[in-house]
Order: structure tokens, then sequence, then C-alpha cells
């Protein structure tokens, strides 16, 4: 039995979280402490002694290691700064730029880098090597008694569990260090750990071999670990700190502007204790105006009065290694501790670093695939006068993933992005970066359609990402992850906003379509319909999946629900997972949905949600395998959330659990070959509740998938071009032929209320063929 925290609140015990073993801020530990190697040196390489069977895409030479970092027993309290040679060196000692130079010397010349092709993103190869995938969040995961994250996740017992459903991959989320560097202490992560510091694994969530037994044991079960890097930014760790110093090339990792002290007065004076500030706008243009910045970007991401006002912030004064102190402003799209990469300084230093953090993953850890985070902001260019700066779909992000994507490639391995942007955006940054993409095309117009019992704004997504050319098995169709239901709609807000559309018998411009689809799932998700969900910024609602359905089904109160509504919300939920495995691409899924958690009590999390950040409440932590039971928080002390589904193995014995039938879908989806089909059309419906999706299967057969958003039964004709007449219609899941195609290529179907099939049409060519 875990006893739960006491006289501790969770933003504490988070925060001691996110500090334990690290007293330190160096990383891997070694049984033997070895001698601080000199950044122009590398060492030779290491015997090479795993089993190969774990890694069929990493040759022996292809294994290089990172440096084992110095420990210091005791620390002289001498200057933070460029004064301190020994400060200096042992910073040094653990930057990503010094590991990567040293990885990228192994690596260099060897001929193993030149097995894999690597030109072309290859979407298909990727989803048959992981067509569904289990998203993970470190911080709410219930462990055994003693267990950390890692050794969970790679425990035999979830991998059988994940076979007998049907999920071959397994999406760790960020586990390396992340966060700050302050004198010789670390500070905690601003953002889930995805301001990282170091290619070392926080041992918060385990150590390297435990990552590396995950991995074996994930190729054991035919499975894939996918891990993460961050093209777009650091942490303030080392790297960011010998920046501040002018140390070498390490200020060309960032977008940093060295303001020289004549100036000093265009720039605000430091909080005492801080390291920074946020400029203001004012500040921000008249920096622009002296020539040395880009000024105005085209959105202030997490824009907060007083906290965040633009995406730059000035350092305080530091002495560099020459004994000069210097003052810079660096760029952050995100937040102040999240200063940006510089993708084209002409030491290419950020280059290098994240490419060696790519590369230490795939080939020092064993992972099979890596997602690149906030990927579609890696270029910035100074625009017209009086105009924001280019930094949104700029050709330099185009040319960074296809860097990126290629190396993973050329590897053996492959890469998916999470790009909040365009339709056309995303397929720019398809042509020749990553294999996969995050669908935030669909993604909240499903959730739209099941909010409204009407499918029409989700057709149009679909249609538009055909038109323009987006290619469904491109695309990781998501239920739940760790953010907030996103409903940004940045296709119709920003980059067509002018733009004319027809919805629900009307014309409107894509600014006005944002609008009222982001007023009705306000109005319908949080206030007084569900008071258990929260608006999240200007970026969407934080729920789960489960508050989400109860929100859309009118149910006010989850204390109070009965064992019918259960149903519905479980039917509700089957239904929004068929919409995203019975289509081309990745399915991808998270604890919270396997175990059908719902939204936390805010009073529980109050200490993590009083500046606003609401998505707390969507990330209550969660018994996968129900290994313990009393635990009322999981080890990073997130508040355990209610559960309706139980754990897998409860769940496994019951076959009319959510596990159970989604093992029912993933069948279908494997033995069909629906995951790399291709969508042929979108047809109109006579059910505004229907949706309907005419898949081409691989060997040519036509695969239809019907799904019924609305709460009522259906009974409606189904009709498509592609649909050829006197074909049978075959359903996948009863295995029963139920009708023909007619001679208006169509057939008549009912269906119950958030219902769902996948029908299999047999050409009657084939079929009087066979029968003679």
């Amino acid at each position: 039995m875990r006893e739960p925290v006491v006289n501790e609140s969770v933003s504490e015990t988070i925060a001691d979280f996110e500090d334990s073993a690290r007293e330190e801020p160096a990383a891997p530990q070694t049984e033997t402490p070895q001698e601080t190697q000199p950044e122009e040196s590398a060492p030779e390489p290491a015997e090479i002694t795993f089993d190969e069977q774990f890694y069929p895409a990493r040759p022996k030479a292809l294994r290089p290691i990172a440096r084992r970092r110095q420990f210091f027993a005791a620390r002289p309290s001498l200057e933070f700064d460029g004064r301190n040679p020994t400060y200096v060196d042992w910073l040094r000692n653990q930057s990503m730029l010094g590991d990567a130079n040293t990885m990228a010397r192994q690596l260099s010349g060897q001929a193993s880098m030149w097995q894999n092709a690597y030109a072309k993103p290859n979407p298909r190869s990727a989803v048959e090597r992981a067509p569904v995938w289990f998203t993970a969040y470190p911080l709410s995961f219930i462990t055994k008694e003693g267990q950390s994250f890692l050794s969970a996740l790679g425990d035999p017992e979830l991998w059988e569990a994940f076979r007998e459903i049907g999920i071959r991959g397994l999406h760790t989320g960020p586990v390396k260090l992340a966060g700050g560097i302050r004198g010789w202490s670390q500070t905690p992560s601003v953002d889930g750990h995805f301001d990282r510091i170091s290619m070392a694994i926080d041992p918060a969530f385990g150590t390297e071999e435990e990552f590396r037994r995950m991995c074996e044991v994930a190729v054991d079960h035919e499975g894939t670990i996918i891990d993460d890097i961050v093209p777009g930014h650091t942490g303030k760790g080392a790297d960011f700190r010998l920046a501040e110093m002018n140390f070498r090339d390490y200020p060309g990792i960032y977008h940093m502007v060295d303001i020289p002290e004549e100036d000093w007065h265009l720039l605000p004076d430091v909080p005492e204790g801080e390291d920074s500030v946020n400029i203001s706008p004012e500040t921000e243009k008249a920096l622009q105006q002296a020539g040395y910045i880009i000024g105005r970007l085209q959105r202030v991401i997490f824009y907060e009065p007083g906290v965040k006002e633009t995406n730059w912030s000035a350092t305080r004064p530091i002495v560099d290694t020459t004994g000069k102190t210097r003052r810079w402003v660096y760029l952050h799209y995100f937040k102040a501790g999240q200063p940006s990469i510089n993708w084209l300084d002409p030491t290419f230093a950020g280059m290098r670093l994240v490419v060696g953090d790519a590369l230490h993953s795939l080939l020092d850890l064993g992972t099979g695939a890596l997602r690149l985070d906030a990927n579609g902001f890696l270029g910035v260019e100074k625009s017209a006068e009086e105009q924001p700066g280019w930094s949104e779909g700029h050709p330099l992000s185009e040319a960074a993933n296809q860097l990126i994507g290629s190396m993973i490639r050329k590897v053996g391995g492959f890469s998916f992005q999470e790009l909040n942007l365009t339709i056309d955006d995303i397929k720019a940054q398809s042509e020749s970066g990553p294999d996969l993409s995050y669908d935030f095309i669909t993604r909240p117009a499903y959730h739209y359609s099941l909010v409204t019992g009407d499918t029409e704004f989700l057709r149009l997504t679909l249609k538009l990402s055909m038109e323009i050319g987006v290619d469904q098995a491109s695309l990781v169709h998501a239920l739940q992850n760790h953010d907030e239901l996103t409903y940004e709609l940045l296709h119709f807000a920003a980059g067509h906003r002018e733009d004319v559309f027809e919805l629900g018998g009307e014309e409107l411009t894509g600014a006005e379509i944002a609008e009222k689809v982001q007023e009705t799932m306000r109005e319908r998700l949080t206030g007084e319909n569900g008071p258990y969900n929260a608006v999240f910024t200007t970026n969407g609602i934080a729920c789960t999946t489960v508050s989400f359905i109860m929100a859309a089904l009118g149910i006010q109160d989850p204390d109070a629900i009965t064992k019918e509504q259960e149903a519905q919300v479980l039917d509700a939920h089957v239904l929004l997972s068929m919409y995203n495995a019975l289509q081309p691409g990745v399915f991808a899924l998270s604890g919270w949905d396997l175990t059908g958690v719902t939204a936390l009590d805010r009073e529980k999390v109050r200490e993590l949600t009083f500046q606003g950040d609401t998505r707390w409440i969507n990330r209550g932590a969660h018994d996968l395998m129900g290994t313990s039971p009393d635990a009322k928080t999981s080890l990073a002390g997130m508040p355990r959330a209610r559960s309706l589904y139980g754990s897998l193995p409860e769940q496994l014995k019951d076959p009319k659990s959510y596990a159970k039938r989604l093992q029912e879908i993933l069948r279908v989806r494997e033995t069909s070959g629906i995951a790399t089909s291709t969508l042929l059309d979108v047809p109109d419906v006579s059910n505004r509740g229907l949706l309907v999706l005419v898949n081409q299967l691989a060997d040519g057969a036509l695969e239809v998938t019907v799904l019924n958003f609305s709460d009522q039964d259906i009974a409606g004709s189904i009709q498509s071009s592609h649909l050829v007449p006197g074909a049978t219609v075959h359903d996948l899941f009863s295995g029963e032929d139920i009708t023909q195609v007619d001679d208006l290529h169509s057939f008549f179907l009912e269906l119950g209320a958030f219902q769902g099939t996948a029908l299999l049409l047999k050409d009657p060519v084939e079929e009087t063929e066979t029968s003679e």
C-alpha cells in the first residue's frame, strides 16, 4: 500500500519529484567516475555487448555514447560566470552541444550511415511499424511501490496487455533532464520537461538502463518506443548559461542579440532574484527601431499581461570569459525559460545540438522513432515596416525539418510532428520532413460533431485536407493527450480567415467559422453545462475525453452519473475511438482514455492552476495495470482521478469493457489493412449525424467506415460514386454480408445511437469469378 503524501501541496510534491536525485545537475551516473574530457577530444568507440536483435536498425558501428559527466563532491563558492574557469568547465561537461559534438565524431565516416533511404518521408512504412500508440505522461502514471516510471513502461506484463489489445507503439513523453541551472543548482521544468537541458535521463523517471530495457521489451512484443526531441528551444541549462558568457559558439545556439552597454537604457531592469525579464511592446519596438531585433512576431503564444507580453526577454548583466559584462535580448516563442534555437547561425550550433540529441535517442538509447515538438517555429525573418516578423510557415522551418527527418530516417527511425498550423503548412512541412503529423486538422472537428450531433464541419475539414493534398495515412489521429482539447482552428482563424466557406446553409468567412465553433464548444463544454471542465487560455478546453463526453451529453454532475449514463458515455467513447482508428494513419490514445478518467476537482490542483494553466485538471493520476489500488497519488504527487473503466487486467476479463471493445476495433483495423489505406471520398450524407469515409485498401478493395455521431438511431442511404453497383456489402465486425450496392451507387444501412461499423465491398466481378 502506498501512503498518500501528507502536509505537502501538489505543486510542492511535483516540484520535489522533478528535483529528486538532481542535487547534482550532472546527469548519467556511472559506477566509476571518469576524468573530465576536453570538448575537443572524443573517446574511443566502446565495445558493444548488447544483443543486436533488440535494435535491428542499429549496426554495431552506430552506437555512439555520450560523455560521462564529472561529479563535484564539494563545489567552490565562486562567481557563477565567466570569471570562474571551474564553473565554465563544469557547465561544458553538462552541455548538450558538447555531447552532440562528441557523438558526431564517433559517427562520421561510418559506412553504416548510408544503409537507409532518407530523402522522402514514408508515412505508410511508419504506420506499418507502429499503427497504434499509447501516449504516456510521467507525472500521472501510478506505478508499483518503489518502481520508476521507465521501469513500469518496460514491464512485460504491460506489454502483454498492449499486445492483446493491439497497441504496438509507446510514446514516452519527454524524460530527459529539463528546467534550468542557476549557480550549482538545477531549477525545475517550467513546461512539462519540454525545456530540455541535457541528453541524460532525469533520475526522477528512472535510469538509462531502464530506458534501454524498455526498448528491448517493446521489441520483444513487436513494439516500438517513441521518444521526443525539441528542435525549437532548450531550457536555461548549461548551454544557455555558456551562451550568456559568450563562450565559443554557444551564443550561436540561440536567437540572442548582444546589446552594447551604451544602449542598456533601452532594457528593463531584471527583478531581484530573477535572471531575465520579459520586455514590453514599447521596448520591443524601441529595440527594433535601434536595429537589434526583428520585433513583433505573428502572435504571442501563452500571452499573459505582466508576464509575457512579447516573445523577447532581456538577461541580467553577466561577466563573460574575457571579463566583459554583457546583457542579451533573446527570443522565446513559449515561456521565458525556453530560449529559442537559431537554425541559421553561421556556427550551426543549434542544428548540431538538436541532431545530436536525436541520434543519442535512436542510436544510444535504442528508440525507433521521435516526436518533433513545436517544429513549425524554426525560422524568423524581418518583415515590411510596421508588419509583424515572419515566424510561422517559414521556409527555414521546412528546411530544418527536412534535415531532422532525413537524419532520423538515415539511421533507421521515423518521426512525427505535432504541428498546429494551417492545413497548407502541415502539407508543406510534410513534403520532405517528418514522416507523420499530428491530426490538428480534424481533431476539433470530430469533437464538434459529437457536441452538435452534426458532422458537416468534420466533413468540410476532411474534404479540405484531401483538396490540399494531405494524405490521411500521414496523420496521427488521437484521443486525449496531456494538453487541452485544442480548438484554435488556425486554418480558418489565421491562414484562411478571409476565405468564404459554406456551413449550415450559410456563407461564412474562415474567421467566422472558427469563432462559431469555439463559442459553441465553450458554451456546451464549460460553465453550467460542464462545470468540471475549464477554458484554457485561447487554445481550447481543459478536459479528459470522458469529461468532454459527459458535457456533450448534458451530464452536469459526474458524482450523480447513472449506470445508463455511464453506458452512454462508453458508447460515445468507443465511437470516437472508431473514428480515429477506422481511417488511414496512426491511432493514438492515452492512459486517461484506457481507464476512462474524469477531470480532477480543480481544488485538488489549485496550486498548479492558480496562474491560469487549467490543463492540470485533465492530468489526473491513473493506475493502468491496477498495481497500486490504494495509492492516492502518483509518485509525482498528482492526485488520483476517478476511473469509470478500471485497470486493463480487469477490463480484459469483461467483454463489454472499453478495452475489449477497443480490441475488436483494432482487430478489424489490423486484419483489413485500414491503417495503410487511402481516403478516396467523404460523401454527403442523408442524415446530418452520419459520417461516411470511403477508403481504398492496398489490394484495391474498398472499405467504408460509417459512424453515427448523434444520440438517435439512424436509417439512411450511403452513397458514393466509388461504390460499384452489384457489390456485396460485408460487415467486418459481424463477418456477415448485409446488403448490396444498388444502381445508384448506394446501399441502405441502419445504425444505433453513437454506433459505427466498417464495411468491405466485394466486387461483383470477382465474386462471379470465384463462384465459377
